[in-house]
């Protein structure tokens, strides 16, 4: 462990990446901690070592012209033969890829806020001429009052420099699944590709999830490239409906019709800050969690699976006899009763009575071409529901989606089981088989269910 840098005293280590490691240090001279970032430059590398120094003299630079309270500081920089390293700014917190698993994210208005101030600190950026070119949630780092401070502007290209000459670029900089289409076609870059990385950050900050997935880089890029993003409502539809339109104009792959600005992107996302609450959901999610764990529903389910069904569904306490679902109707909307009672009935004629941990309405989003209503669903006694939303269900994980498939069809045969048994009962005498034993090539009696 090392115990000095130049002249800053080491206190531990804080993390380690590709090609720096950082340190929390001391600075004796004011008194006053900063974040140390160590490179090694390798002798059997010579090009490597080359393009650090390179990445390091541009965080440099480009660090001391930025005076933004969401960007980190950078406060010095030594370059010696074998290693160079930057004072920053410390920031007592936690980078953003903490809280983009489906089990850990913000509440809502917590997230709008730590993106807005994103912009501003983006725009401020490229006002000097910056651009980052590699904005994800690993170099985005909030405090404990969601300030969030951008870092990590080794990559950044200065457009006030003339590319052929002397410039910062580098072919394939970046984190693909981050990327503007743009960015992957290695077009020229402008500050829009920076905001295009931060609508990717916000859609994933808000669903669990990024935009595009796929199984290898080929796949993810053409997907970038060529397809739209889901719905960002459509994936949790407890958000309000305005934040569609801001994520689309984010990921806008025409960069005409992409956000001008960062400060523009921002005014709209105050916009929509308004509509949301800003009580803490923390707790109210645990709770949900927590009851939906006792769900016999949910049994099988893994714990970062019913995290995500928290996110695709929403919650409803309803009255006495409340029509949840009509005969007739065309959707595909289902559910499960968390507690409560309600009926189910089919031309005036009561079919069964559904307690707690039963589902309803699982016909229509089963059947593959039909959402016709069958039945009418009406609650007992007040009832509290929990409606799934079938769309987001389609755009989830494939986790989910085949526990979902399971479960329910192991629900349906049951019923059906239960229902042939009804049947049976009103049925006419059965005709008798012959118990004699069957010919060595026949095929053996069907037993149907």
């Amino acid at each position: 462990m090392l115990e000095k840098i130049g002249k800053y005293e080491v206190i531990r280590s804080l993390g380690k990446g590709a090609t720096a490691i950082v340190y929390l240090a001391r600075d004796p001279d004011l008194d006053r901690l900063v974040a140390i970032k160590l490179i090694r430059f390798g002798e059997d590398n010579a090009a490597m070592s080359r393009r650090l120094r390179k990445l390091f003299q541009t965080e440099d630079s480009i660090g001391r012209r930025l005076d933004h309270p969401n960007i980190v500081k950078v406060y010095d920089a030594v370059v010696e033969p074998e290693r160079a390293y930057l004072a920053m700014e410390f920031v007592d917190g936690a980078a953003l890829d903490k809280f983009c698993a489906i089990n850990r994210l913000l509440p809502m208005h917590r997230v709008i806020g730590i993106i807005f101030k994103c912009c501003l600190a983006l725009d401020h950026a490229f006002r000097q001429g910056i651009v980052h070119r590699d904005i994800k949630p690993a170099n985005i780092l909030i405090d404990a009052n969601d300030n969030p401070k951008i870092t990590d502007f080794g990559l950044g290209l200065n457009l006030r420099k003339d590319m052929g000459q002397d410039s910062t670029f580098v072919m394939g900089v970046g984190s693909p699944a981050y990327m503007s289409p743009e960015q992957v076609k290695n077009y020229p870059l402008s500050h829009k590709t920076d905001l295009y990385s931060l609508g990717v950050l916000l859609f994933q900050l808000l669903t669990g999830r990024l935009p595009f997935r796929a199984n290898n880089p080929a796949t993810l890029v053409y997907k970038i490239v060529n397809m739209d993003s889901p719905s960002v409502c459509a994936l949790n539809p407890n958000l309000p409906a305005g934040l569609d339109s801001i994520i689309k104009k984010a990921l806008e792959k025409d960069l005409y019709s992409r956000y001008r600005n960062g400060a523009e992107f921002a005014k709209d996302l105050s916009a929509v800050r308004y509509q949301m609450q800003e009580e803490d959901q923390t707790q109210q999610d645990m709770t949900h969690f927590e009851r939906l764990r006792e769900v016999a529903f949910f049994a099988e389910f893994e714990d970062i699976e019913l995290w995500e069904v928290l996110r695709i569904s929403v919650w409803r306490e309803l009255s006495e006899k409340v029509t949840l679902i009509r005969e007739g109707d065309h959707h595909r909307r289902f559910g499960i009763v968390v507690d409560g009672f309600v009926e189910v009935s089919a031309n005036g004629r009561v079919i069964c009575r559904l307690g707690s941990g039963e589902v309803v309405g699982e016909m229509a989003f089963l059947h593959p071409s039909d959402s016709c209503r069958q039945a009418t669903v009406v609650t007992l006694e007040p009832t509290l529901f929990l409606d799934i939303n079938s769309a987001a269900l389609e755009l989830s994980s494939d986790e989910v989606r085949e526990r979902f498939n399971k479960v329910l069809l192991v629900k349906v045969l049951s019923r059906l089981r239960d229902a042939n048994k009804v049947l049976a009962k009103l049925g006419q005498t059965a005709v008798q088989g012959s118990s004699a034993a069957a010919d060595p090539g026949s095929t053996p009696p069907l037993e149907l269910l």
